[in-house]
């Protein structure tokens, strides 16, 4: 008597034997083929529901996709661009005139630029001892064990001597440091430059080109009558006069311009090149935009500023300087665009697209059809067939006689099924007059042999005879 097997065993074999039928089952059904089946159902609602998705489809990719993003052209994005920029006048502060070489930063004329519209100057600082600013911090003292000689603060201005001295105005004391003197805090004078700023000329020279059609052009009109020195931008009559105001710039940015000069700003100037290179050169137009750029409803870092210096010899071979911290509106020219011209494979691409999501108005009918409708089971049985296709049996003679057409069609193949109940019954004889042989394949009776002649003889099968 053989042992029985341990649980684990009979596990891993009925394991085992699971994986194998479903490997079976899913290299089966990886060879089926399925072929869509038309039914139609004559129900209004479903047929309304039908049409409107497919004309929503069509006017999608018509309207939106065709005409709007005009996606049957092959485009480029990113054009190579060149930006020169000039600032012309002159303005006055309560003491001198200042002129463009001074209030102009940096001067070498690029797409980012500032315009200083207010100076706050600390002239004649020294090399030397003095009092620390009041705005750093532990630079407040009673007395000089409150200062560490030898300390320097990075947001400071100079190395800590240990001292605590007065302050340069007030009661107050702060540490002495070594460094450039007098501090920043303790002698600046303001300068305001904006009075007659709003008034001053930027030129925005641009031209740009898209490699990948072979197009360059300008934002300047190509005129020799001096037209430039006397026009001024404006966006009908004179597009191609990049002069702006620095005054309209600002406005255009929705900015108050005596706000604006007095902290300071970045405004962009947004230079847009949209050309539908399958018009005319000429309807390729630079379109202009203008907004604020930084942030300036952030009170830790509202408005823009920078600092530099000015430095002089003096006559017992020292060096003074004069430091100025600059308020200004900083211009930065941005410049991008788009370039599209007509192209077959995108077209053929948008084409194929559009005809195959068509198809959806029918995958949205069908899952209504088969989930919502009353009848829904009885139109899952009409739809779905699951047919088993056999080979036709006989010799290759029959074989290749159906093929030709030349014998009678096999019966039509039996779904696959294994409820006896649903098996077709069998289909009844297909009537019609009975066939008579041809004489040239009947054979006439032997004479003089005893055998019987009312045994029909066999013959071939329609059509073989041909062969």
């Amino acid at each position: 008597m053989a042992a029985p097997r341990p649980p684990s065993s009979r596990f891993w074999g009925t394991a085992v034997a699971a994986t194998r039928r479903l490997a079976r089952g899913c290299w089966s059904a990886f060879w089926d083929y399925e072929t869509p089946k038309v039914m139609v159902v004559r129900n209004r609602r479903l047929g309304v529901v039908h049409r409107a998705v497919q004309l929503l489809i069509l006017l999608y990719f018509v309207w939106y996709v065709f005409i709007v993003q005009k996606s049957y052209q092959d485009s480029e994005t990113g054009p190579e661009s060149s930006v020169i920029t000039k600032v012309k006048g002159i303005t006055a502060s309560e003491r001198r005139v200042w002129d463009v070489e001074e209030y102009v930063k940096p001067p070498e004329g690029g797409s980012v630029f500032s315009i200083i519209t207010r100076i706050e100057v600390t002239p004649s600082q020294t090399l030397g001892t003095c009092p620390e600013s009041v705005r750093v911090r532990n630079a407040t003292c009673k007395s000089d064990e409150d200062c560490e000689a030898g300390q320097l603060d990075m947001m400071g201005n100079g190395l800590r001597t240990g001292r605590c001295v007065p302050y340069y105005h007030g009661a107050a004391k702060t540490c002495e440091v070594s460094g450039w003197c007098p501090v920043e805090d303790g002698a600046a004078v303001s300068h305001f430059l904006g009075t007659m700023a709003p008034n001053f000329t930027i030129l925005i020279k641009n031209s740009i080109h898209y490699p990948k059609f072979r197009f360059s052009k300008g934002n300047i009109e190509t005129r020799r009558d001096g037209y430039l020195k006397h026009c001024t931008f404006h966006e009908t009559s004179d597009l191609y006069c990049p002069i702006f105001r620095l005054g309209f710039i600002v406005e255009q940015a929705g900015e108050n311009f005596t706000e604006l000069a007095l902290t300071g700003g970045v405004i962009g100037v947004i230079i847009n090149w949209d050309c539908d290179l399958d018009l005319a050169a000429s309807e390729c137009k630079p379109r202009y935009s203008f907004r604020r750029l930084d942030p300036k409803h952030t009170p830790a870092s509202a408005g823009y500023n920078f600092r530099f210096a000015k430095y002089y010899g003096t006559e017992d071979n020292s060096t003074s300087r004069t430091l100025i911290k600059a308020y200004g509106i900083r211009i930065d020219v941005i410049v991008h665009g788009q370039a599209g011209k007509f192209s077959l494979i995108p077209t053929i691409i948008n084409l194929a697209t559009a005809l195959t999501s068509i198809g959806v108005g029918s995958f949205l009918c069908d899952w209504i059809l088969l989930t919502f409708m009353n009848k829904n089971k009885v139109y899952s049985h009409k739809k779905f067939d699951k047919v088993c296709a056999q080979r036709p049996s006989g010799s290759w003679p029959v074989t290749l006689a159906l093929v030709l057409g030349q014998a009678p069609p096999p019966p039509p193949p039996r779904p696959c099924s294994s409820d006896p109940s649903q098996a077709p019954a069998p289909l009844p004889p297909r009537p019609g007059p009975p066939s008579t042989p041809p004489e040239q394949m009947v054979d006439p009776p032997e004479q003089g042999t005893g055998q019987d002649t009312s045994e029909p003889h066999t013959t071939d099968p329609r059509g073989l005879a041909q062969l």
